[in-house]
């Protein structure tokens, strides 16, 4: 067979095409988003397709698992709490065509607002998540998650980190698998959660979590190297990389299906082994369920909680048993690079504006929160998609009229779409005066230039409806519309200044191409 190198996202999306996988729905985000992309260009036999936001995505796929479908959803792990809603509700539902998550941490927080470890959400839903080490095994853990979920009637996540998703390996092409369409059968107490049905889908989740355990302990997803028994290290994920480096001769415990961790192999290596150590990148979930287990293990006391872990680090901790204060987190030697706006990017000529009105900035997630940093350090608040506007509206409703007329909401095209239209229905329903940009380069631009319902164009490059921002803000409730060129600085600082001391709810439209769009 053929052997290809590829990324670890693209190893992703061959899994899925080599499981047949039939549907497949995202939101950008890195470090997810060239699963998405590469399934769109590589792999024409599944319907990809960018979803609005990451619960859109992962209802469509649950939607599609239902009818029978192999179905697929990718995410960055910030995605994953907007996508938490359904998530919890569809771990009730189960799955009919296999149902499989992508899930991509970034420990390190390399272009995210956080460093959360979302092994928590697999226990917290109830939910079977496996965890690859390399390229070649996230593409087949991610066939076999298809399979899990099937043989277990449960949604799958595959957690991976910045590190597995962006590092390239060699894979092995195979072909893919031919699986037919799963009947579709009307089931509503399998699918309509009310509470006479949530109540047995329960008990049904439990006896199946029962049966995972056994799974866990038996499969060869979790496996035990044994060298040296003086130490024993149980990790998982890249960090298994990393002691294989810097620990060749000590005996390991690999995990690969995170949860429900597998206690009779646990119990297994750690009965043979005279020190316990477990290595693991973000929170200390395999060390705490080791020690509620009843065994002394060193785990944090010694390894970074903070920042990704490198074979330096992990060699510092195993190795020279240097003191946790002693032991760096991950910093690089080349010289700093901070990034900022590209040069002629529309975003500058907004920034320009508002930082001569000195202006209160409530900001959003996209290229724009860079305007945070000099030379416009002209941002004063942000915290995940779409809070823009909820904040600016929280901050009229605590200091008044004043602080309205002094601030304004910033947020992006796409980043709008996904999450700023219930806040802007907030701000008219709740009787707001304040003012919202929405920064439109008609691109999804900080991960790489994506298609957004405001482009005209899908995942695929195909013609589609072009979501009209203007209209929609007029639809609940805005009068007040103007749609500016923000290269045209006098007449943009002339409209900012006249909706900002407007004392009713107004939206600008600032509307100029990505300077790197085609």
């Amino acid at each position: 067979m053929q052997k290809k190198v590829l990324l670890g996202n693209e190893a992703i999306a061959r899994g899925a095409y080599e499981a047949d996988c039939r549907v497949a729905a995202a939101y950008p985000g890195t470090p997810s988003t060239e699963i998405l992309e590469a399934i769109a260009r590589d792999y024409k036999n599944i319907k990809a397709q960018w979803s609005p936001n990451e619960k859109v995505a992962l209802e469509v796929v649950a939607g599609s698992s239902v009818a029978g479908a192999r179905s697929m959803a990718a995410m960055k792990h910030v995605g994953l709490n907007v996508a938490a809603d359904p998530l919890f509700t569809f771990s009730y539902t189960g799955a009919n065509g296999g149902f499989v998550i992508i899930n991509a941490d970034d420990p390190g927080a390399w272009s995210s607002q956080n460093e959360q470890d979302n092994r928590h959400y697999a226990r917290a839903a109830k939910v079977p998540m496996i965890e690859p080490s390399s390229p070649a095994e996230a593409k087949e853990f991610t066939k076999l998650a298809f399979e899990i979920s099937e043989d277990f009637d449960r949604p799958v996540i595959v957690r991976i980190t910045t590190r597995i998703a962006h590092s390239q390996g060699i894979v092995q092409l195979d072909e893919k698998a031919d699986i037919p369409l799963k009947p579709f059968e009307r089931n509503p107490q399998k699918y309509v959660m009310i509470p006479a049905h949530a109540r047995p889908r329960h008990r049904f989740i439990e006896e199946q979590m029962i049966k995972l355990k056994e799974y866990s302990n038996n499969s060869v997803l979790n496996r035990i190297e044994w060298g040296n028994k003086k130490r024993g290290i149980i990790t998982n994920g890249v960090a298994y990389q990393y002691v294989k480096e810097v620990c060749p001769d000590d005996s390991v415990l690999k995990i690969g299906v995170v949860w429900p961790l597998p206690d009779d192999v646990i119990k297994e290596f750690a009965d043979q082994v005279e020190e316990l150590y477990v290595v693991e990148e973000c929170d200390p979930f395999i060390e705490d369920y080791v020690r509620g287990l009843g065994y002394n293990v060193t785990g944090k006391k010694i390894i970074p909680l903070l920042g990704e872990l490198t074979p330096e680090i992990v060699d510092m901790a195993l190795n020279k048993k240097k003191p946790l204060n002693q032991i760096p987190v991950y910093s690089s030697k080349i010289p700093g690079r901070p990034p900022a706006l590209c040069k002629g990017c529309p975003h500058g000529f907004v920034f320009d504006v508002l930082k001569k009105l000195d202006l209160v900035v409530n900001g959003d997630i996209g290229c724009y929160t860079l305007a945070v940093l000099p030379p416009y350090s002209a941002m004063h608040s942000q915290g995940c998609m779409g809070a823009s506007i909820g904040m600016h509206l929280g901050m009229e409703k605590a200091r008044g009229d004043e602080m309205a007329r002094n601030s304004v909401a910033v947020i992006g095209d796409s980043t709008f779409i996904h999450s700023g239209i219930t806040p802007l229905v907030d701000l008219v329903y709740n009787r707001g005066t304040g003012t919202v940009i929405i920064l439109d380069n008609r691109v999804t631009a900080m991960t790489g230039h994506q298609e957004n319902p405001a482009t005209g164009f899908t995942l695929a490059g195909e013609p589609t409806h072009e979501l009209d921002l203007a209209m929609l803000a007029r639809a609940v409730g805005v009068k007040r519309v103007v749609t500016v060129d923000p290269k045209n600085i006098e007449e943009f600082e002339r409209v900012v200044r006249e909706e900002v001391a407007a004392r009713e709810p107004s939206v600008i439209i600032s509307l100029r191409k990505c300077i790197l769009k085609k």
